[in-house]
């Protein structure tokens, strides 16, 4: 089935050119700057937006997502809120990649079969269950059989080659490659090991590697394309929202930021 994400990696295979996929809370610092932003980052020429579904108890994330939960959650923010503005991106005539990127809790207490059927009528593109193992996913993957979402799952430093190529037969959209143990968060150096695990990941696959976790700067992003698809960068954007606040520019500053990391990775 026709789906943006698969388009989107194949017109980048097609040109030769590495993509870049963003990550925001959604809601932070409310639902009407998701829809905006999301304006702004296709314009500024990202590949892929992730949007958060913020969560009272985010354990894989750094004090950055925390925080912006939080805000987020203070906003009024609710998944089927989420799935409205998805709904009215889409009705603004953006067609930006869109993955939600969540813990299982909110999708389980809102009916999983339900989630699958309300995502794809919004517009979504693909789902990433931070939490959600493979091993439990599979009554969830049949259900995704029928549907154009994709299911994309995560691989780390510490996933097993029995694993890696169990995950890599499954996979679908792109693989998010965890660069780093731990949780989300800037840092200020990569990981020794990128070009090592993505190259043992594409032993087993052709589906598209993104690499993400602790990457901040346009430099930093530059390096990671040159092992990658394409590179996630998420704390380092959301700490400018939440630098900016209510700043009446935020939305052209953090897009102008995101523009660089474009920039960046297709440099």
């Amino acid at each position: 089935m026709n789906n943006r994400i698969d388009q989107r990696f194949a017109s980048l295979r097609a040109q030769g050119r590495k993509g870049l996929v963003a990550y925001i809370t959604a809601g932070d610092p409310d639902l009407d700057a998701t829809k905006k932003l999301a304006a702004a980052f296709e314009r500024a020429g990202v590949d892929v937006l992730e949007l958060g579904v913020p969560f009272s108890d985010p354990l894989a994330d750094g004090v950055v997502n925390q925080l912006a939960a939080e805000r987020a959650l203070k906003s009024g923010t609710t998944l089927h809120g989420i799935l409205d503005t998805v709904r009215a991106i889409r009705a603004g005539g953006c067609q930006i990649p869109i993955v939600l990127f969540t813990y299982f809790n909110p999708v389980h207490r809102y009916g999983v079969e339900k989630f699958m059927r309300d995502a794809e009528a919004a517009g979504a593109d693909g789902l990433l269950a931070l939490d959600l193992t493979p091993e439990e996913a599979v009554t969830w993957e049949k259900q995704f059989e029928a549907s154009p979402l994709r299911l994309i799952y995560l691989m780390a430093p510490t996933t097993p080659d029995p694993r890696i190529a169990a995950i890599a037969k499954r996979a679908s959209g792109f693989i998010y490659y965890v660069s780093r143990e731990g949780v989300t968060g800037m840092q200020q150096s990569l990981a020794n090991n990128i070009a090592a695990m993505t190259a043992k990941i594409r032993r087993h696959t052709r589906v598209p590697v993104a690499v993400g976790f602790g990457i901040a700067t346009p430099e930093q992003a530059r390096a990671v394309a040159q092992h990658a698809e394409a590179v996630v960068v998420g704390s380092a954007i959301v700490d400018r929202i939440a630098k900016l606040g209510g700043a009446p520019d935020m939305v052209e500053q953090v897009a102008g930021f995101a523009k660089s990391l474009v920039d960046a990775v297709r440099g």
